[in-house]
């Protein structure tokens, strides 16, 4: 008779094993929280609960360096994107205040080309009345000719200046 209380109580067993593992098999339906078998129950429940409460309090320097850490964090990162901001704000401005100074620049250049041509045309003169050597004329023709190179090189130095502004800005480049 033993055998087979002892056998009904394995069977009972198996059956409520297989029942509560059918049940855990299931999925829930979304949007629902899974059931813990210790907060089932009401002794769970407040264990639960005075873990909950008593969890900030035994882990209060914990959570309060994690506080700490956290607003250094926030307080770096707040430095950094001013830092990035005057960065730009600043090389822009640089950029923006060379391509005046080379604008002023191509002006002079090219009022000095323009003053060297005259001086080629007066030297030219010159030879032809006798009054200058031929030598004269290749040497202000060699002026005028470096100054164009300067002039172009100016213009250059404009044109990296523009592009550089235009980078600065955001324009493409990584």
């Amino acid at each position: 008779m033993d055998r087979i209380a002892a056998n009904g109580e394995r069977r009972v067993r198996t059956t409520l094993l297989m029942t509560s593992a059918h049940v855990v098999a299931h999925p829930l339906p979304p949007g629902l929280p899974p059931v813990d078998p210790m907060k089932a129950t009401r002794a769970g429940a407040l264990a639960h609960l005075a873990g909950d409460l008593a969890g900030p309090l035994i882990n209060k320097r914990a959570i309060k360096a994690e506080f700490a850490s956290a607003n250094a964090r926030q307080l770096q990162a707040m430095y950094n994107y001013e830092r990035t901001i005057l960065n730009a704000f600043t090389e822009v401005s640089n950029e923006l205040s060379n391509l005046t100074n080379l604008d002023s620049m191509y002006t002079l250049k090219n009022k000095e080309v323009d003053t060297l041509i005259k001086s080629i045309d007066i030297s030219n003169d010159l030879f032809k009345s006798a009054r200058a050597d031929y030598l004269e004329v290749l040497l202000t023709q060699r002026d005028a000719l470096a100054s164009r190179l300067e002039l172009i090189e100016t213009k250059k130095r404009q044109f990296n200046a523009v592009t550089n502004i235009y980078r600065e800005l955001g324009g493409g480049w990584k």
